[in-house]
């Protein structure tokens, strides 16, 4: 029998089973580069205060006088940073609230932080 087939075969498996091994390990559920995903715990103090800041930045620039309330649920997409998308309930003046959809692209080693998008949620 060829040995060359049989072993580009075996490598072939090799670097497969490879590539799947992180994505097994994490349940199926590990972040995929450029693809968006569920933030798993929209609570975490964090993605609470990445949607405050995206109020904060679109009232400054559209003096709105929106107030953050909370992140209800939010994606994000692995790039060379994170980008989130993030739907906030935000008060207006008059309390009244409303939902919104944030996008933000963080890169946390470069301390770089941008409000891409900020318009108001589908219903």
């Amino acid at each position: 029998m060829a040995r060359g087939p049989v072993l580009l075969l075996l490598a072939l498996l090799v670097a497969g089973l490879a590539a799947a091994a992180p994505a097994v390990a994490l349940g199926g559920r590990g972040a995929r580069v450029g693809g968006w995903g569920p933030i798993p715990d929209v609570r975490d103090a964090h993605i609470q205060e990445l949607g405050g800041w995206a109020v904060e930045q679109h009232a400054r620039l559209a003096s709105d006088g929106l107030r953050f309330r909370r992140v209800t649920r939010g994606e994000q997409q692995v790039v060379s940073g994170m980008n989130y998308r993030l739907f906030v309930d935000a008060a207006d003046g008059s309390g009244n609230s409303a939902p919104y959809v944030a996008e933000v692209y963080e890169q946390s080693w470069t301390n770089t932080r941008q409000l891409t998008s900020f318009k108001p949620a589908a219903n």
